[in-house]
């Protein structure tokens, strides 16, 4: 098995929909950072990744078929060297509006005390131990690399993003490539990777309140 498309945007550009809309046209499991948050013994080979850009992709990616959303697209280019005959999507939306999404949902990782109650809790229960590494690696790889632990920085953060996009129209094919928003629906995305158009609504899942409900429900289970 190998990867067949790859998903180049950048979190909180609908990828979560994207995952799902990947897997209901029959790509065998999509990865996206959900999967490192619910089962992080592949973190790894993604801290691998963050410190040699290379790792066994095959043991990382085992059993998927396409990727989308961090940490997968922070490492597109060594991806794409991989998996060269896979196709593209680059999901994209409005600057600003990702600027927002972002600095309210994944941006607010634990802090202050809320981190300190997180650490203490993970001494005695491994899932929240897990997230928590995760949220390491999150930090050194997004907000540390990618954004030079300036985004608070508005234009800065929207200027990497607007460049982000560039560097990956002017890296891949265009025949290899799809520059996609979500509120484009099945369309677009069904005709590039030559598949049935689906009677079923494009998938809609992951909008801000929707993230924070679930971040505040993570741990009182």
């Amino acid at each position: 098995m190998s990867i067949q498309v790859i998903g180049a945007g950048m979190a909180r550009t609908g990828t979560l929909s994207l995952k799902l809309a990947l897997e209901q046209l029959g790509y065998i499991k999509c990865h996206h950072m959900m999967e490192v948050m619910q089962s992080p013994a592949n973190l790894v080979y993604w801290n691998e990744m963050e410190a040699n850009r290379t790792t066994d992709f095959d043991a990382m990616l085992k059993g998927y078929q396409a990727i989308v959303d961090f940490p997968g697209s922070l490492y597109f280019k060594e991806l794409f060297q991989q998996y060269p005959d896979a196709k593209v999507v680059l999901s994209v939306r409005d600057a600003e509006k990702w600027y927002e999404s972002v600095h309210n949902t994944i941006f607010q990782v634990p802090k202050g005390l809320e981190k300190l109650k997180m650490q203490i809790k993970g001494l005695f229960d491994p899932k929240v131990k897990n997230v928590l590494n995760v949220y390491d690696f999150a930090g050194r790889a997004i907000w540390g690399n990618l954004f030079k632990n300036n985004f608070e920085d508005k234009d800065f953060a929207i200027r990497t993003f607007n460049e982000w996009i560039q560097d990956i129209k002017n890296t891949v094919p265009a025949e290899q490539l799809l520059i996609f928003e979500a509120k484009d629906g099945w369309k677009p995305l069904c005709t590039f990777l030559n598949k049935p158009i689906p009677t079923t609504p494009y998938p809609k899942v992951n909008d801000t309140k929707e993230f924070l409900a679930r971040k505040k429900n993570k741990f009182n289970n």
